[in-house]
């Protein structure tokens, strides 16, 4: 049985209405010249606290009982799941610890502060967060509120792509990016239960091809934590949860090298004006890979987050030319 259902997606559509955007979902002539496919880009870079995670966190935290809100929660994160859940935590009164790596992106350390939540650093190529959430949660009786493999989180991720489904009809796929999971297997379930013969794809960093591997050997592969742009992206494992739902509905998993990022980003925001993070830009990467298979096709395609300190997009999108 799978961890989440369309109703559940449902559910947590009705529960975020009115707190996170419902997003714009922007079109490019130029692209769909450029690439032979009819694209349509869900903008969650646009999103509150500049991410699809906010959807999912405000759906956990909203579900947390009187008492379980006064004690507080805590979070481990290399960024956007850390503003998201301390913004959430924030609008609805609850006290948030994050722990976050020594090597998160400033700008996601600085925003997460900003949303009022205390930070406890780690190393992330020495020492376990989840065990450190976890010590935190039991000598402060806090509810851990993980990235990915939670089902709230998960159905809450998944309505990006209700409402993408719900203003374009009839796409013949739909690309999201993968990490631990949760965005691609909400994505998945959200997709088919509004039009099962939609394809559903993955897209990962190149470097850190654990989601692939596992998809293709139908068994959760463990990687080191990969060298990749995708910073988003860096996790060594699919969720116990999120992985059974993508293998079952998922079509395939497609990479994409830290080049195609950049070179994505350097393209959205010279056609588009849009402004994305390197996993952000994974699945419009995955895109312009798969084009070539699927030409005159209508594809969906989540551009995840925009939260990127603007000089290293700069160079990133300079180098990318």
């Amino acid at each position: 049985m799978s961890a989440i259902d369309f109703a559940d997606v449902q559910a947590a559509a009705s529960r975020i209405a009115g707190v996170a955007h419902r997003t714009p979902v922007v079109t490019s002539r130029r692209l769909d010249d450029e690439l032979g496919i009819e694209l349509h880009l869900k903008c969650e870079n646009l999103q509150r606290m500049g991410a699809f995670k906010f959807r999912g966190a405000y759906n956990r935290l909203a579900q947390l009982s009187p008492d379980e809100r006064r004690a507080g929660v805590v979070a481990f994160s290399s960024g956007n799941h850390a503003q998201a859940v301390a913004l959430a935590a924030g609008l609805l009164g609850i006290p948030a610890t994050i722990v976050m790596p020594t090597d998160a992106p400033q700008i996601k350390l600085v925003a997460t502060r900003g949303y009022g939540a205390t930070i406890v650093p780690y190393d992330r190529r020495t020492e376990d967060r989840a065990a450190i959430a976890a010590d935190l949660a039991e000598r402060e009786s806090r509810t851990v509120v993980p990235p990915f493999d939670d089902p709230a989180i998960m159905a809450g991720q998944g309505t990006a792509a209700l409402e993408l489904m719900q203003e374009v009809a009839d796409l013949d796929a739909v690309i999201a990016p993968l990490g631990g999971g949760g965005l691609l297997s909400g994505t998945a379930v959200a997709v088919h239960g509004m039009r099962s013969a939609t394809r559903v794809f993955g897209a990962e960093p190149a470097a850190g091809n654990d989601g692939k591997r596992s998809f293709d050997s139908g068994e959760i592969v463990t990687i080191d934590v990969p060298e990749t742009l995708a910073d988003g992206a860096q996790t060594t494992a699919l969720g116990a949860l999120t992985f059974p739902i993508i293998r079952e509905q998922v079509e395939d998993i497609v990479l994409a090298t830290d080049d195609e990022l950049a070179a994505g980003m350097r393209s959205l925001a010279h056609t588009c004006k849009l402004v994305v993070e390197p996993t952000g830009a994974l699945a419009y990467a995955a895109a312009r890979v798969l084009a070539p298979t699927m030409p005159g096709a209508r594809v969906g395609v989540i551009l995840s987050g925009g939260n990127v300190d603007l000089d290293r997009f700069a160079r990133l999108v300079a180098d990318a030319g």
